[in-house]
């Protein structure tokens, strides 16, 4: 593949999931009483999943998986807005702004194998 296009892909993805991550903060501001507080310690709550990979790198990568995966996050948001359940639909905002800022720097979901190994390609030095 031509690697100018790579490039270009890459920095459209990058863009798309920046507009995630903003479209999450918006929402949460929009639809939600909670305090900005609450997103803010709810935003780094996903990576305490890292302490998973201290069993093994299989547990690790499944823990991860679940906490990052923007579709299991959009369930959820639609689950706690229908259902009116309010700390589910932040969690679910929260999370899902969270994983889309992580896939702008490169930190995809993650392979069994190592930590490094995502659905974005190894992660960097």
């Amino acid at each position: 593949m031509n690697v100018e296009l790579n490039k270009n892909l890459k920095l459209l993805l990058n863009l798309e999931e920046l507009a995630l991550f903003i479209s999450s903060v918006i929402l949460f501001g929009i639809i939600t009483e909670f305090s900005w507080w609450v997103y803010a310690m709810l935003f780094f709550l996903p990576d305490l999943s890292f302490a998973a990979y201290l069993v093994n790198t299989k547990f690790g990568s499944w823990i991860y998986n679940t906490l990052h995966h923007k579709g299991l996050m959009t369930g959820l948001t639609l689950v706690g807005y229908f259902t009116e359940i309010e700390w589910l639909l932040v969690v679910g905002i929260v999370f899902f702004g969270h994983a889309s800022f992580d896939r702008v720097f490169g930190y995809g979901l993650k392979f069994p194998d190592h930590f490094k190994h995502t659905h974005l390609g190894m992660i960097e030095k």
